[in-house]
């Protein structure tokens, strides 16, 4: 199955049916779930859930995916720590599954110092250790975490000893975080049949992030090597850029509500038409070869 094309749909607005409306105009294939109407995904209603699924299957959408926080926390230092991040990852999974989504994405706990794979992932095996979870999950190179890139998060999946765990890589993260300025190709290299879903968004250095293809990312010969290697998952734009602001530090971290979402329907709209022509550019180089 060739890659899918997803936008994030708090990255669009908070409103799901212009969420679902755009994306499905913009011929993508789904929208990954996070926030919306105002309401952090931990937090949504199985209502808000159903309503959500519905939308998008009236729109011949899917869900890409289920975005909570889960493990964005600091490393669990007590028992009742480790239950409450435990509780909120299968209480995670639980709504990915009313939305029919793929996998839930998580995180590998924020660092203090120096990134800690082996220390994080040996905790985050011991929370996962008799859990029942009916839906995969995905560990995200996340940019204040303990795996800012997939090197980091090789050794942490080593360390977690489970084969149904896969990357959600998100280039843009390794540069943001300082820790690799040039993720393609080589970190790319170092996990890629571990990986299972993709995030674009285009860093400018430590700065900020930026329209897409105007960035320090190549994003055209990233996905044209998601082709050539059998990628099929979905690659799906976090845009994380506003036309005129920066999202701020907090908005990074708590990417939720209208406040993040503000400017970013014209924001979303200019990088999902920069996305789909590269992809169809791609296609069309397929098709002929």
């Amino acid at each position: 199955m060739p890659m899918r094309l997803a936008v994030i749909g708090d990255e669009l607005a908070q409103d799901c049916r212009l969420v679902a409306k755009t994306t499905a105009e913009l011929g993508f294939d789904a929208v990954e779930i996070r926030s919306m109407e105002g309401t952090p995904p931990h937090l949504l209603s199985d209502e808000q859930l159903s309503s959500a699924r519905a939308l998008l299957e009236e729109h011949g959408l899917v869900a890409a995916g289920f975005a909570p926080p889960a493990l964005k926390v600091e490393l669990p230092e007590t028992d009742d720590d480790l239950r409450a991040a435990a509780d909120l990852l299968v209480d995670s999974c639980r709504r990915a599954a009313l939305l029919g989504a793929p996998h839930v994405r998580i995180f590998s706990f924020y660092r203090s110092g120096d990134p800690d794979p082996v220390r994080a992932g040996r905790v985050a095996a011991s929370l996962l250790n008799g859990l029942d979870l009916p839906v995969p999950l995905v560990v995200e190179n996340g940019t204040r975490t303990n795996t800012p890139t997939v090197r980091h998060l090789v050794t942490f999946l080593d360390e977690l000893g489970r084969d149904d765990v896969g990357i959600l890589w998100d280039p843009g993260n390794s540069v943001f975080s300082g820790w690799d300025a040039t993720p393609f190709p080589a970190d790319y290299e170092a996990g890629r049949d571990r990986i299972r879903h993709v995030h674009v968004k285009d860093p400018d250095s430590t700065l900020g992030y930026v329209r897409l293809g105007d960035g320090d990312l190549d994003w055209p010969a990233i996905l044209g090597r998601l082709a050539e290697d059998g990628y099929g998952g979905f690659v799906s734009l976090e845009t994380h850029w506003r036309q005129d602001r920066r999202l701020t530090a907090d908005e990074r971290d708590n990417p939720w509500g209208e406040t993040f979402s503000r400017g970013g329907h014209p924001a979303s709209v200019a990088c999902m038409r920069r996305l789909r022509g590269w992809m169809d550019e791609l296609t069309g180089k397929s098709a002929s070869a």
